[in-house]
This record gives structure tokens, C-alpha cells and sequence, in this order.
């Protein structure tokens, strides 16, 4: 039934539809909930939805399973975002512009992409999705930048005032009061997230035969938690601060981190993976452990330099074959057709985690960490609004 609905919106494929768009197509065709009834869903709190949301799972997890649909939903997703074209040309003329939840500036070589929420954190929620796709689509499409520099922007909060911090993961705050809908997480994973990986794609061409692509290179400062820590898998090179550190809380927040199922175990092995993702293991970036996911620890102050010296390396011989190589690697580790699978069990099931009755206990007390080999003190504790939706249960 899927698929028919599928084939009869994209004209049998010969139209490309985001999965939000083929969704509110779906729910106007009478297949999913309507506008109206998922707007009055919205309003809610997370504990107190109705669960509307798991159909809008259901239906894109039989799309992505079929080879065929999922392979042309994937592609859709990979297309650059319909705003970019007129963003671009904002951003060709200063080559700067601010996206609100990213901002991004030419700098000689490299467009420097800066992820922006210093209120929480840097994590990501609604308000940064949009700002980041656009970034990450113009980062790729500008011609005059060569490769692509990740860092978080420096945070308001009191304990890491005006520090830089790659980013603390999902807004917590946000997903607990109901303001994070389930297709944010597709928008993402599908969306910018695979875009890192897999650069941009072309209407006209299968996306592991042609793209737009660039070299990313992240800088990790403080943490890179959750959702932070899934985007270090898919860049080419990463640099880290030696006091800074990596976690996957995915379990204990109860939900499913992105594709870093998929892609970390290629990193660290299956059991550290398993540790990270379902034990709380903390990785240290200067731990053995941490190497295996970043190229190079750096003491903190020397980033700015660092950075600079990485993109005249990468750049220094020319980038010629630089999407080629991507594409080679992209054929062992992780084919399109191994990641349209793995969405389409991701699709699934966090539908059913996003939705379900324990994924927002009652608000607990702090307790300090215990078992700290595995556990560790999450920062987004530190936020009032946090604690108060459950964040530190």
C-alpha cells in the first residue's frame, strides 16, 4: 500500500518529494494523519501525544525497505534543499551568512560551517534543522571553497561561558515538551547528516555515480554528545581538543542515535559501540579509543592554528581527486543500498522510541555519576529547563 502511494505521488518516480512534503502529500491523499489532527499534536507535551506520529513511521519504513522507492527517497533527500539556490546567492556576495541555527564563512579555502544554539548547548533541535541543511548545501555548492571546516560556535551557559563547544546532542528541553516532531529526525539523518557523507546530489545521476563533494574537516571542542558525536562518523578528517570527549547517551535518553549503529561499530568495533551506546561509555578524544574516531588531539589553544594548517595540507595538493576516493570508500564501508536498509529499520523504530510512554520518566533528583568507567555526568543536566522536563532522569 506504501509503495502504491509512493508510485502514485512521485509520478512513478519521475518526481523527487523531501519525506516531509511526501508526507503531508500522504496525509492530504487520506494514507496519514491530517494536518489538522497532527497540529493539535503538536501542542502537546511528549507524554501526553497520542502517538499519531508512528503511521508517519510506518509509511516511510516500507518505503525505504523497498530497493527501488528507498533508493529514490534517499535520493531525494541528497538533492540540495529548494532554499538553497536563492540562499546562495545571498551568500556569493559577502561570502558569509548567518542561517540561524549555523552560520557559514568563506575563510581563503575552506567554508567554515559553525553550528549556533549557545543557549542550549549548541544542540540541535527545530530551530537549527533548517539553518543547517542550507549551510552544508551552500558549503558544497560554493566553488571557491575547496574543503569544509566543522566547529561549534561559543555557548552562553554560565559554565562554559564564551567557550566553543561542538554541541550537546538533541535540544533535551525541546524533544521533553513535544516541540521535536518524529520527522525531524529523518530530515536530519536523511537529510544534512547523509549530505556530510555522501555530498550533494544530481537529479539526473544515481548519487553513488555522480555528486558534489568536499573534504569536511571537524574541529571538536569540549564534547560532541549524541547527535554531535554520530556527525564525527561521517567527516574525513577530524581534529580534537585533548580534554574534549565523545558520548552516545542514545539508551538512556530512549531513543536511536541517528545511524551511528550502522557506522561507529567500523570505528571502535562492536563492543566498545555497544558500550557507547547502550552502557554510557564516555570516550575520552586523547583516550586509544578516542584516536580510533579522531585523527589528531591538539591542546585546546592550538586549534585556531591547527585548523588553518590541516585545510593548507588537504588543499596544498589540490582536491582533484578528492570525491573519487570518497566514493571508493563509500563502496566497501557503507553502499547506498546498506544505509536505505538501515533507515528503513531506523524509520521503525524511532517512531516507536520517540512515541513511547518511557521515553519521558518523571523528573528525578541529581544523583552523582556512578560507575564512571561507564557513566558519566551528562552537561545538559546543568540546564534548569532541562532538569525540570526529565533531562535528568
Amino acid at each position: 500500500m506504501s509503495i502504491a502511494i509512493y508510485d502514485e505521488l512521485t509520478a512513478s518516480r519521475t518526481r523527487f518529494l523531501r519525506v516531509d512534503e511526501l508526507c503531508r502529500l500522504a496525509s492530504e491523499a487520506g494514507a496519514l494523519p491530517s494536518a489538522a489532527e497532527l497540529a493539535a499534536e503538536a501542542r502537546l507535551p511528549l507524554r501526553e501525544k497520542k502517538g499519531l506520529e508512528r503511521q508517519q513511521g510506518e509509511f516511510l519504513a516500507a518505503i525505504l525497505a523497498d530497493p527501488v522507492a528507498g533508493a529514490h527517497v534517499c535520493h531525494a533527500m541528497l538533492l540540495p534543499h529548494p532554499d538553497s539556490k536563492a540562499k546562495f546567492s545571498e551568500y556569493e556576495k559577502t561570502g558569509e551568512i548567518d542561517l540561524g541555527g549555523a552560520h557559514l564563512k568563506r575563510q581563503g579555502k575552506a567554508a567554515v560551517l559553525t553550528m549556533k544554539n549557545p543557549a542550549y548547548l549548541n544542540a540541535e533541535d527545530e530551530a537549527t534543522l533548517p539553518g543547517m541543511e542550507l549551510a552544508v548545501d551552500l558549503a558544497l555548492l560554493d566553488p571557491a571553497a575547496e574543503v569544509c571546516v566543522l566547529r561549534g560556535a561559543p555557548v552562553e551557559h554560565p559554565k562554559y561561558k564564551d567557550k566553543r563547544l561542538f554541541g550537546a546532542g538533541i535540544n533535551l528541553t525541546h524533544l521533553y515538551h513535544g516541540k521535536i516532531r518524529y520527522l525531524w529526525y529523518l530530515l536530519r539523518d536523511l537529510g544534512f547528516v547523509n549530505k556530510f557523507y555522501r555530498g550533494l546530489a544530481k537529479p539526473d545521476a544515481s548519487p553513488e555515480v555522480d555528486s558534489t563533494e568536499k573534504l569536511w574537516i571537524a574541529a571538536v571542542e569540549g564534547f560532541a554528545i549524541g547527535g554531535h558525536c554520530q556527525i564525527l562518523l561521517t567527516m574525513d578528517y577530524t581534529l580534537a581538543a585533548e580534554d574534549a570527549y565523545l558520548t552516545l547517551p542514545a539508551r538512556k535518553e530512549g531513543i536511536v542515535p541517528g545511524a551511528a549503529n550502522l557506522r561507529l561499530p567500523r570505528f571502535v568495533g562492536d563492543r566498545i559501540a555497544r558500550q557507547a551506546i547502550l552502557a554510557e561509555r564516555r570516550i575520552d578524544c586523547a583516550s586509544p579509543e578516542g584516536r580510533m574516531i579522531c585523527d589528531e588531539v591538539v591542546k585546546p589553544e592550538k586549534m585556531d592554528s591547527r585548523i588553518e594548517e590541516v585545510v593548507q595540507n588537504l588543499t596544498g595538493s589540490g582536491v582533484v581527486s578528492a570525491a573519487g576516493n570518497r566514493r571508493a570508500f563509500r563502496a566497501g564501508e557503507e553502499p547506498l543500498d546498506a544505509f536505505r536498509r538501515y533507515m528503513a529499520v531506523y524509520a521503525r523504530e524511532q517512531a516507536h522510541c520517540h512515541l513511547s510512554p518511557a521515553l519521558v520518566p518523571q523528573p528525578q533528583p541529581l544523583r552523582p555519576p556512578r560507575a564512571a568507567h561507564l557513566r558519566h555526568h551528562d552537561p545538559r543536566r546543568d540546564q534548569p529547563e532541562a532538569r525540570g522536563a526529565g533531562a535528568g532522569a
